[in-house]
Formats: structure tokens, sequence, C-alpha cells
């Protein structure tokens, strides 16, 4: 860690070595707070420099554009942490950039960055309650490890980044290969042992080089004003915020919140503001109340209890696959579509993979939940969402051997009131199983809640809205019945304990289980037959020298095959092809074609060939026709191949044209092939 020598007009800067990884990050805060808004002001920026790797960017411009998607879910990794340590009513901007400038696959970028954010604001005059550090946690063969390495990787049935202070966790995020909750649980905490020491680590530099913390003054309302506003909204707000819909419910709450204003206005003119704003903290600790002291929710279910759930395969009848999850007043339509190897994402980013044949897109229409606002393409929220629905399935895919399509879903969030994104993976893994993918079992998901006060906490499961809104963590988890595939928890608070993460593991499980059974009565397996509209694929494997003979010169030979068959022929480098048609017929059509152009000869097989030349010492016989302007395959029959008997002339006993029966009797170190007529007619006699 590095600081003092770059970036001197920031707040806070810091320059992080992890290995040859090194990440700067700075920290920069407005001179004074935004005036009219009600929310803290945070931005986090990750931004990947392509010279990291040795790499010039693509495309006309040649310089690095908006986000990828690795860089927007690696700020948001980093901004999850980082939020709840701020002081409470802070609202100046304040701006944490993180530039990726060289980066050690070994040695992931995005913790070091989260390290570095935490260091940079920890030296700045920003008021931040760090520092805090977040470590990658693997488990290979049983065994948890830190940090592990890309070798490491390939065999982790975990990769999860878990974020937190020398107290408390405070973000974890990761994907599992159906990891027992018992083992997530120890992996969080295994990852705190080592937070620890990093946070320890940071300490004295802050102590040392650290600038004095700026002050933040909130203005204090009149206690005076304070106790009869408690005192008339309260039964007010309780009788408001009972309504099991959605839309009736903030109705009431707006409208009480306005008889209140209105109550208030005549006696305390000059606190309007200020009084609205008490009313919306009576609102959630009105809220909070009713679930810790009575075990009431909003919409009167027990803290166990899950919504109704309805759920529907088929719901469009062209795609390949549709899902159609409702959770009380959260809808999602997950739609699959199946495609070429080719059509694999490609990505141009610092991440270790290239490319990716598994893609899931998530999208929240303001219709959802009946607002307006302009449709700009995918935003940080979108992305986050999409990323972790994706990562809940990665574990049941079937592998590219097993099933060589690209795979897409898209989730269409038709209705949102809470959790959206779990019942994307919902939706999603019918989806799948409707459109035929052999996934490996079906994967339900499930957000949690969590409200504490002092010694006293409560779990809330499948939590809507206002309760995520309203509570101190969202903890999402997705899974089989053997195991977790992917989690998210979020904390808003200074941080959970462990017996707070065990018990949301263990009633995440149960309400999990539940959804699963809801689910199975739609579709518990995948279908055997796909749909007639999705396309038919088939896989061959050539020698990679064949490859040009299937391509022809000029791809003459291939194009040949696209017009007969209609089909579309990918190849790879080593042989790999892959042949798609709207129909079974037209694909098995194109394999023909293809095995006939890389048909090898065969020593010791007969062939019904066709006499091609006749020279003085035999015949050229061809045994393997050409197709579609490829060259076939022949061999010279001997003249003393030809009969039995003595043979004074070739053309005695064939001529050109004529179809003969041919056994393969030799292929020499030169390729060429031998043949004999003679040996056909023994065999034949010897039959008799």
């Amino acid at each position: 860690m590095e600081i003092g020598q770059v970036a001197k007009q920031a707040n806070g800067a810091a320059v992080v070595r992890y290995g040859d990884t090194v990440v700067l990050v700075t920290a920069v805060a407005s001179k004074g707070p935004r005036e009219g808004i009600d929310f803290f002001p945070l931005t986090i920026d990750y931004e990947e420099k392509q010279y990291a790797i040795g790499k010039i960017p693509g495309g006309f411009i040649k310089r690095e554009g908006r986000a990828t998607e690795l860089a927007t879910l690696s700020a948001r990794q980093i901004d999850r942490p980082l939020r709840p340590l701020f002081p409470k009513g802070f609202r100046n901007d304040i701006h944490v950039v993180a530039t990726i400038m060289s980066v050690d696959k070994n040695n992931p970028p995005d913790v070091t960055a989260a390290i570095g954010a935490s260091l940079a604001l920890g030296v700045s005059d920003i008021p931040f309650a760090g520092p805090i550090a977040a470590v990658i946690v693997g488990l290979v063969d049983g065994q948890l490890i830190i940090n592990p390495t890309i070798e490491e990787e390939e065999k982790s049935d975990l990769h999860m980044v878990v974020a937190g202070t020398k107290e408390a966790i405070m973000m974890v995020e990761g994907h599992a290969n159906e990891v027992p909750e018992q083992m997530m649980l120890e992996a969080v905490f295994f990852a705190h042992e080592e937070i620890k020491k990093l946070v320890a680590f940071q300490e004295p530099i802050i102590a040392e080089l650290g600038k004095p913390k700026t002050e933040v003054v909130v203005k204090v309302m009149d206690e005076a004003i304070e106790a009869a506003v408690r005192e008339y909204s309260i039964p007010i707000l309780e009788q408001a915020v009972r309504n099991p819909d959605k839309k009736s419910r903030e109705t009431q709450m707006d409208q009480a919140k306005e008889d209140i204003l209105t109550h208030f206005a005549e006696v305390y003119p000059d606190d309007a503001k200020s009084i609205g704003s008490l009313v919306d903290k009576l609102m959630k600790e009105t809220v909070r109340r009713m679930i810790l002291e009575d075990g009431d929710r909003v919409d009167g279910r027990e803290l166990t209890e899950i919504r109704p759930i309805t759920c529907e395969v088929g719901f469009l009848p062209r795609p390949h696959g549709t899902g159609l999850f409702t959770r009380g007043q959260t809808q999602v339509l997950s739609v699959t579509t199946l495609g070429a190897a080719s059509e694999e994402q490609f990505l141009d980013g610092l991440g270790r993979a290239d490319h990716k044949r598994y893609i899931h897109q998530y999208n929240f229409p303001p219709y959802s939940t009946g607002e307006i606002k302009p449709m700009r393409g995918p935003g940080r929220r979108e992305i986050g969402h999409g990323a972790l629905a994706e990562r809940a399935l990665l574990a049941v895919l079937p592998s590219e051997e097993e099933f060589p399509y690209t795979i897409r879903v898209v989730s269409e969030v038709l209705e949102s009131n809470g959790s959206s994104s779990m019942g994307s993976v919902c939706g999603s893994s019918m989806s799948l199983m409707h459109a035929g993918v052999p996934i490996k079992a079906p994967v339900a998901g499930i957000a949690m809640g969590l409200v504490t006060a002092e010694d006293k906490f409560a779990i809330l499961s499948d939590i809507q809205g206002i309760e995520d809104a309203l509570g101190d963590m969202d903890f999402k988890l997705a899974g089989t019945e053997k195991g977790v595939t992917a989690l998210q928890m979020d904390i808003k608070i200074t941080g959970v304990t462990r017996e707070i993460v065990a018990a949301a593991l263990k009633q995440a499980r149960e309400g999990r289980m539940f959804i699963m059974g809801k689910m199975n009565e739609a579709i518990s397996q995948p279908n055997t037959e796909m749909s007639p509209f999705a396309p038919r694929l088939i896989r061959m494997q050539i020698h990679p020298d064949k490859i040009r003979e299937v391509i022809g010169p000029g791809g003459k030979v291939i194009h040949k095959i696209v017009d007969e068959t209609g089909a579309k022929i990918d190849i790879e480098d080593d042989g790999s092809l892959f042949i798609m048609a709207t129909d079974q017929e037209a694909a098995l059509k194109a394999k023909a074609l293809v095995e006939a152009i890389v048909a090898e000869v065969e020593v010791g097989k007969v062939y019904d060939g066709t006499v091609k030349r006749i020279m003085d010492f035999g015949a050229f016989v061809e045994i393997i026709p050409g197709v579609l302007g490829s060259s076939g395959k022949e061999g010279m029959v001997h003249i003393s191949q030809l009969a039995e008997e003595r043979v004074d002339k070739v053309t005695d006993v064939v001529n050109i044209g004529d179809k003969i029966t041919v056994k393969v009797t030799e292929i020499d170190r030169q390729g060429r092939v031998n043949l004999s007529r003679k040996a056909v007619l023994r065999a034949n006699k010897s039959a008799e």
C-alpha cells in the first residue's frame, strides 16, 4: 500500500499492489452537502484499462468505452460494504474511482480495489467508519482457501467475495457448485479471519497518515415538536402500513403522511420539511417495531411465510422455452433462446474468461412498479441482478459436449414487489427445462430480510419491497435441493454476526424448498423434446487437416453445403464442427455431406468404385466420390490384381466409367491407396 506519491489533489488516494496487480483508488468529496435530497450520494467507478493486460482496445476508436459488465459488478461489490459506514444524514457527494492499471490474473483486482477504497477513504478527511477489507474464498477438494489462483479456481466448487470490518461481515456475494449451507457459513467466517488481518494492516497507516475527519452537522429537530409529531402520527401510520396490496398500501401511506403534514402545517409552518423527514423515520420505526415486538408484517404474513406462488411454462408459443413465475405481487417471465456455438458472447474486459455460452439478462421496466421513467438501456441494478441469476444457474447447466448450444435467457420483470432477481432465477430454471436444456436439477431462489434492535433480531422470509427498504439486510440465496448455487448478502447496518447468518441460511433453505415444490408442480424435469421452432444442432469432430477440404477453395464447398441444406455450419481450429438447422432432416443431410467429404479410406474395407483412368500398369478407381466440388478418394488396381487369371491388357477387364468392387489392400507411406479386384472375387468364391 502506497500513500502520498500520486493523485495528491484528491481527498484521499492509495496505490495497492498485490503481486503484479496494481490499483489506484481515489476518494473525493464535495465541499458541502447536496441540497434537497434524502439519500447519500455515493458513486463508485471501477475503471478497467486495457493496457493493464498489455492490450489495445478493439473497435474503431481504440479507447475504453462504457464500463463492461464485470466492471459494473465490481463497482457494486465495492459500494455495498462502504455505504453503511458513512454517517447518517451525510449528504456530501462522494466519488470513489478505482483505476485498474496492471493485472496479474492470479491476484484479483476487484478485492484489491475494495481494500484500496477503504484506505483512500481512511486517510482522507471524509468521515468514514472503516477500514474494511475484502477477500475471495474458494473450496478445493473440501478445503477452504483465500484468493485462489487461476489453477485453483478451475477446480474450486466455490467463488465467494466477502467484505467486512474487523467487527462484522458487511457483504457477501458469490456462486457455488451446490455447496451445503453449513459449508457456506464456514466459508463466510473463514474469510472474516483474513479480513481482520487486512484491517489491522491498514489501521496504523491511517493513524499515522490520515487527515482529521470533517465534522458532520445534522440538523436536529426541537424535542417538543418531535414529541408532538410522534404522539399524533404513530397511530395513523400503524393503520396505514397494514395492507397486503402494495399499491393500496402506498396510497394509504401517502395519504397518512399528507394528513399529518396538513395537521402540523399551521402549528409549525417553518418546519414542514423536517416534519416530513420525521414522518418517514416514524414509518420505518413503526414497521420495524411491528415485526420485532409483535411478529407482524405489513401484509399480515408470519415471519417465515411465503407469498402465494403460481408457476406456468409455455406462456409464449414461438420462443424455445418460457417460464412465468409469480410470487405475490412479483412476476417474472423468463424466455430461453438456443443458438449456435458461434453466437456465444465475447468479453472485452480484464477478467479471466474471454467468452461465455450462457447469457442471462434481466430487464426491469418502469411499468413493473406502476411508474413512468425513460428507458435507456440496462443500469447497474439490471446488470447486477442479471449476473446474480446467471451465476445461480451456472452450476446446473450441461457441458458444451453434452449440449453444444449457446443459451440466452432474458428475464422480463412484469410486476415487482420485492425479490424480482430471485423470481428471475425461478422463472429461468423452469424456462430452461421447458426448452429441453438438460439441467442437472431445478434451481429456486429466495430473498431474506432482517430487522435488529439491540439484542433482538427477526429474520423475514420472502421479503417484499417495503421490508427491503426499511430493513437491515437483503440476503438473496439460490440453490438446488442439494445445496447453494448463488448468494448475495447486503448489510445496511455495521455488520451481522455468525448467529444471524446461520439462522438466515437455515430459514432460507426451508423457504427455498417450499418454492421449489411449487415450481415442480409446473415442471420438474427437462423436456425430452425441444420446441419445433428451436434449431437442431449436431456436433462433429473432424481431423484439423480436413478443415480445408470441408471449406474448399474460397469457401466453395461449405457454401454449397449451406445452399443445399439450409444448415448453418461453424468450424473451430481444433476440428470441432457444429451443424445447426431449423429441422433435424436438414441437419442430418448436412452431416452426411460433411462425412462424405472427410471420409477416410480404410485398409481391408470393400468399396464399390468407378474406373476413372486407365494406364498400362493398372486402373485408377474412385472409391469415395467427391461431394459438391470436393475431390474424391482414388486408389489404383494393379493389372495383376484385376482378375484371378493373368491379364495382358487392362481394357480386357475394365474400361473408363465401369463400376467395380474392390478391396483396399494397402496405404503406403506416401498415402497411395492400393486396391484389389482379385481379392473380392476370391472372397466371393470362398463364400459360395
